[in-house]
């Protein structure tokens, strides 16, 4: 005899239900519904169908923005993800300095993301700025505002200030997952440093790096505000990133139809790498399961 269902349980789920529908379906749906359509105003829109997406691949802007944003994650992760073991791996083990050297770790995460904007300009301006005052008297030609190599570096040194304790702080929850067992074989057996971390403690960190690496690529590949308070996307379109590009075509030019068009190829383009990120990460959890 079958055991009866509990239908009531679907009211507790309801009104989370209805908040996701109204927060991210009605508002895709939307989106989706300009992106056939062009307005003149008066909330008169005509269709257009596919005209949009047609636009947009082969617009050379589009690509632009898309080179520098892939560009800027690489560099992020290529520095952050080697940065945030190496930080993870010098921190303390036991003791009051744990908890203290933890919340130092995260007092970046906790600064809103316009703050660190306003921060790092702060930082870099050469008159006042503690960087750019530096660089200025050391004889070093520095100038985030008008020249694009450095506000690429400045961009990029801002990111990993802002996020590297993230991946310290997962690489180091991996770190505490290890059985003090394992370290006790590799002293019996005279494993040096270099092959405790590559046998013992690499392998125990695959799981966490990946969500490490998708986590700092999804935030990355999406990062608005803090290169928009910093340099605008300037000087010119140097760090014109896709998040900001965006941005000017739906408020700076009110270019409704094309801008649904983009935001949606946008969110396709996240979701395709995310989803590969997550079958990189299922492949290897099942290998790890089957050794």
């Amino acid at each position: 005899m079958e055991k009866p269902v509990n239908q009531r349980a679907w009211l507790l789920v309801l009104p989370v239900l209805i908040l996701v529908a109204f927060s991210s379906i009605i508002p895709m749906m939307t989106v989706v519904n300009y992106s056939f359509q062009d307005s003149f105003g008066e909330n008169i829109f005509f269709w257009v169908g596919l005209e949009w997406y047609r636009e947009l691949l082969h617009s050379e802007r589009l690509w632009h923005a898309l080179g520098r944003q892939l560009l800027f994650s690489f560099i992020v992760l290529l520095i952050e993800i080697p940065l945030g073991v190496l930080v993870a791996l010098c921190m303390p083990k036991k003791g009051l300095s744990v908890s203290i050297c933890l919340v130092l770790m995260s007092l970046p995460l906790l600064i809103p993301y316009n703050v660190v904007g306003t921060i790092w300009q702060v930082f870099g301006r050469a008159d006042i700025g503690l960087l750019g005052r530096l660089l200025s008297d050391l004889g070093i030609s520095y100038n985030y505002s008008q020249n694009a190599f450095d506000a690429w570096v400045t961009v990029i040194m801002m990111d990993v200030w802002h996020w590297t304790s993230l991946v310290a702080l997962l690489a180091y929850a991996g770190l505490r997952s290890i059985p003090s067992a394992y370290y006790q074989a590799a002293k019996i057996d005279q494993a040096s440093r270099w092959s405790v971390f590559r046998y013992i403690e690499l392998p125990k960190m695959r799981g966490v790096l990946m969500i490490a690496i998708l986590l700092r690529f999804m935030d990355s590949f999406m990062i608005y505000t803090e290169p928009f308070v910093l340099t605008g996307g300037g000087p010119g379109n140097a760090t014109t990133f896709l998040s900001i590009d965006l941005v000017k075509m739906a408020l700076g030019q009110f270019d409704l139809g094309p801008a649904a068009a983009f935001s949606l190829m946008y969110f396709l383009v996240i979701l395709l790498i995310s989803w590969v990120f997550y079958t990189v990460m299922i492949t290897v959890e099942k290998s790890e399961a089957q050794q």
